[in-house]
C-alpha cells in the first residue's frame, strides 16, 4: 500500500495526481525548480523539495535528483506524470531498484515502446496494422512525411517535409528538440497521411492479466502537431469502428505484457482504414475527456494497478453524454504561436463545477497549473490550464466551452483563447469534419473574436471611460468634478493607446449635463503622434450613437442604440484590459509626452529565453525575412528574421545566452550607397 507518494512533475499534472491522493489518503510530496518554488502545486502538496535550477534538463530530467528527494522525504512511491520521465525506462528500473513503488507500466515494457521504432516493428510482428516508416530519414523515397522522434511523445518536435531538399534540414531541428526534450535524439520518418484523424484508445491493464478499454478520444484539432483540442467519444466512429479500434488496443497491450495505463495510439484515413501509429505508456494530457464520459478516475486506477490490486470493473463503464478538452496557452497564434511570457495578473473561468476530478454531473472541469500572479516564464512548455466541458451532446458540450472561455479573464499574457472559441464555434468543427490539418484549411480561425469595427471601437470608449473614472477617485482635489470639465464646451477627451493594431486616438466630449456627447477612435500613424495637440483634433468618423449608463473604474455599461453592453476593465499599470461578450483586448496607454524614439538598427529579443543557433556572422549581408538566428523559449524554436536588407553591424550575444525580453540581438546598418 502506497503511504507517500512523490510526483516526479510539475504544474497541472502534478495537482491532477495530488488530487486523486487526497481523496483516497496517500501523501504527497512535490519537486520543484526554482522558477516553480510558490507554484500552487508546490503549495498543495505535503512536502516539497528543491531541484537547484530551472532548466528541465537540471531539475524534473535529473533521476538521480528525483531518486534523492523521494529518500529525503520518505516517499515509498513515485508517480511520473506526463512528460519528462514518464517514458524513461532506466528511470524506471532506478525507483524499482531502489525500493520504490513506480507507478507505471514495468521498466521492460516502457524499454520495449521507448522507441517508437522498435516498438512499431514489435506490433507490426503481433499483426497489428502498423502505419510504415523508414527508420533512418536516409531510407525516405517518396514524400510527403513527417519527421518524429523515436523517444518522443506528445508531437514535440515534429516536422512535415514536402520536398527532399528540405529533410536535412527538419531532421536536424527535430534532433535538436528531441535531445532537449527526452535526452535523445534519435529520429525516423513515416508517411503523411492526408486529412487523416488522430484517434486514441485508453486502455488500462492489471497485472492480473485483464486489459480494459475506455472508449476512444477524437485529437484531430492540432498545432504544429501538438493537440489542442481533444473530445470523446470520436463524432465519427460508429459502434463498429469502435469496437475494431479497442480489439487492436487491447490487442497491442497484451503483445507486450502492459500493466498500468496508457494509451494506443491511431490513425484513420478518409476511406476509413486504420493504422496503429504509437503506444504511450503513460497517462495522457487529455485522459479527462475519458474520465468525465466514463466516470472513472484514471489516476486513481493508476494507484490500484502499482499496488498490485486488481482492476475493480469486469468491464469498462459505458460512456455517457459527450466530453470536450481544449488547451489554454500562453501562445499568440497570429504570431506563428509565438510563446508568451508575463506575469497572470488575472485569471478567472466563470462557473467551474470541479477541478482535477471525475464531476458528478454535466458541468465544467478545470484543471490550471498556474493562479493570479504567477509569473509564466520560459523554461517550461506554454500550458495554463485545460477546461473541460461534459455535457448531454456533443453540441451542448461546446457551447458550453466555448462561451465559458469568451467570458473567462485572462490578463497578462497573449493566449490561444480566441483561437479555441473560433474552432469550438466553426461550423465543420460542428459537424464533425476535422482532421488533423484542420487548422491549415480553416485560417480564418486565427482572427480575433473581437473583429468588428463597431466592437473595438467601444472596447476602447469603454478603457477611456473606465481610466478617467479611476483619476476622478483618486484624485486628491476636486473630486467631485465632471472628468473633463472645463470652460470651453466644445472641449474633448482625448486618449491614445496602442492597441493589437497599433496606435488609436480616443476621444469624447460631455455634455454640461455629463451625458456623452460625441467620441470617435481612430487609427494613428505613430510617425506623426503630436500627443500634446490631440484635444485640437475633430475627426469626422461615423460612430454609433453612444449613451454612458454608468462608468466606474472596473466596469462600464454603455447603450448603443437601444441595446446595453458591459465591459469589465482591468487596469494593470499603463495596461487596460477590457473584456465582453463581444470579446477581449488589452490596450496600452501611451504617455502624452513620450521619449524620443531610438535610433533603428537593433533587433532586440521578443520574449526572455536562450539563443540558440547564430546563422550570421560580423560583416555579414542579409536580405529581408532573412533568419539571423533562433531563440528558445518554452520548448519551442524562434526565429529572428531581418525586417530589411542590410549589414550585420554587432553581434553581442553567443549560442546559450540567457536573454530577457527587449535584450538586444543583433545590430543590422544600411548597406552605404
Amino acid at each position: 500500500m502506497i503511504r507517500r507518494l512523490l510526483v516526479a512533475n510539475r504544474g497541472e499534472i502534478a495537482r491532477r495526481v495530488f488530487a486523486s491522493c487526497r481523496a483516497v489518503g496517500i501523501e504527497t510530496v512535490a519537486v520543484h525548480s526554482d522558477a516553480d518554488a510558490r507554484a500552487p502545486y508546490v503549495t498543495e502538496a505535503d512536502y516539497a523539495v528543491h531541484l537547484p535550477g530551472n532548466s528541465p534538463t537540471a531539475t524534473y530530467l535529473r533521476g538521480d535528483l528525483i531518486l534523492a528527494a523521494a529518500r529525503k522525504s520518505g516517499a515509498d512511491a513515485i508517480h511520473p506524470g506526463y512528460g519528462f520521465l514518464a517514458e524513461n525506462a532506466d528511470f524506471a528500473a532506478a525507483v524499482t531498484d531502489a525500493g520504490l513503488t513506480w507507478v507505471g507500466p514495468p521498466p521492460k515494457v516502457i524499454a520495449a515502446l521507448g522507441s517508437k521504432i522498435e516498438a512499431k516493428a514489435r506490433l507490426a510482428e503481433a499483426g497489428l496494422p502498423v502505419l510504415p516508416g523508414y527508420p533512418e530519414p536516409e531510407l525516405v523515397e517518396e514524400y510527403p512525411v513527417l519527421v518524429k522522434a523515436a523517444a518522443g511523445a506528445g508531437g514535440r518536435g515534429m516536422r512535415l517535409v514536402r520536398e527532399p531538399e528540405t529533410l536535412a534540414e527538419a531532421v536536424a531541428a527535430v534532433r535538436r528538440d528531441a535531445a532537449a526534450a527526452f535526452g535523445d535524439g534519435t529520429v525516423y520518418c513515416e508517411p503523411y497521411v492526408d486529412r487523416a484523424r488522430h484517434i486514441e484508445v485508453q486502455v488500462v491493464a492489471d497485472a492480473q492479466g485483464s486489459v480494459l478499454t475506455f472508449g476512444e478520444r477524437e485529437c484531430s484539432v492540432q498545432r504544429r502537431h501538438q493537440k489542442i483540442v481533444e473530445e470523446s467519444p470520436s463524432p465519427v466512429v460508429p459502434p463498429a469502428l469502435r469496437e475494431q479500434l479497442c480489439t487492436a488496443a487491447v490487442a497491442a497491450a497484451r503483445a507486450v505484457g502492459y500493466v498500468g495505463v496508457g494509451t494506443v495510439e491511431f490513425l484513420l484515413d478518409p476511406a476509413g482504414d486504420f493504422y496503429l501509429s504509437g503506444f504511450n505508456t503513460r497517462i495522457q494530457a487529455e485522459h479527462p475527456v475519458t474520465e468525465l464520459v466514463t466516470g472513472v478516475d484514471l489516476i486513481r486506477l493508476q494507484l490500484l494497478v502499482a499496488e498490485g490490486s486488481p482492476l475493480p470493473y469486469p468491464a469498462a463503464p459505458p460512456m455517457r453524454g459527450h466530453a470536450i478538452e481544449v488547451r489554454l496557452c500562453a501562445e499568440d497564434p497570429a504570431y506563428a504561436w509565438r510563446s508568451a511570457t508575463g506575469v497572470l495578473h488575472r485569471f478567472s473561468v466563470p462557473e467551474i463545477a470541479g477541478e482535477f476530478r471525475p464531476l458528478p454531473q454535466p458541468g465544467l472541469r478545470l484543471d490550471a497549473g498556474v493562479g493570479e500572479g504567477d509569473v509564466i516564464g520560459v523554461h517550461y512548455d506554454a500550458l495554463l490550464a485545460k477546461l473541460i466541458a461534459w455535457a448531454p451532446s456533443r453540441y451542448d458540450a461546446a457551447r458550453l466551452l466555448s462561451g465559458a472561455l469568451v467570458r473567462a479573464e485572462v490578463h497578462g499574457v497573449a493566449t490561444n483563447r480566441d483561437l479555441l472559441v473560433r474552432v469550438l464555434r466553426h461550423p465543420s468543427f460542428l459537424t464533425g469534419d476535422v482532421d488533423t490539418a484542420f487548422l491549415d484549411r480553416h485560417p480564418e480561425v486565427y482572427a480575433p473574436l473581437l473583429s468588428s469595427v463597431d466592437a473595438v471601437r467601444l472596447s476602447c470608449l469603454a478603457a477611456a471611460l473606465s481610466g478617467a473614472a479611476e483619476r476622478r477617485a483618486t484624485a486628491p482635489v476636486l473630486r467631485s468634478l465632471p472628468s473633463g470639465w472645463r470652460n470651453v464646451p466644445a472641449g474633448s477627451q482625448t486618449t491614445v493607446y496602442d492597441g493589437p493594431a497599433g496606435p488609436v486616438e480616443v476621444g469624447y466630449r460631455l455634455d454640461r449635463a455629463g451625458e456623452l456627447a460625441h467620441w470617435w477612435v481612430r487609427a494613428v500613424d505613430p510617425d506623426e503622434l503630436d500627443l500634446a495637440g490631440l484635444g485640437h483634433v475633430q475627426p469626422t468618423d461615423d460612430h454609433p450613437p453612444v449613451a454612458v449608463v454608468s462608468a466606474q473604474r472596473d466596469r462600464v455599461v454603455l447603450d448603443v442604440t437601444g441595446i446595453r453592453l458591459a465591459f469589465n476593465v482591468h487596469r494593470v499599470g499603463a495596461v487596460s484590459y477590457v473584456d465582453s461578450r463581444e470579446g477581449s483586448m488589452a490596450l496600452t496607454e501611451l504617455p502624452r509626452f513620450p521619449r524620443p524614439a531610438p535610433e533603428p538598427g537593433p533587433l532586440r529579443a521578443p520574449l526572455p529565453g536562450a539563443v540558440g543557433r547564430i546563422m550570421v556572422a560580423p560583416g555579414q549581408r542579409v536580405g529581408a525575412g532573412e533568419v539571423l538566428m533562433t531563440v528558445e523559449a518554452m520548448t519551442l524554436e524562434h526565429p529572428i528574421q531581418a525586417p530589411a536588407a542590410g549589414v550585420v553591424a554587432d553581434l553581442p550575444v553567443r549560442p546559450g545566452s540567457l536573454v530577457d525580453a527587449g535584450a538586444v540581438l543583433v545590430v543590422l546598418a544600411g548597406e552605404a550607397r
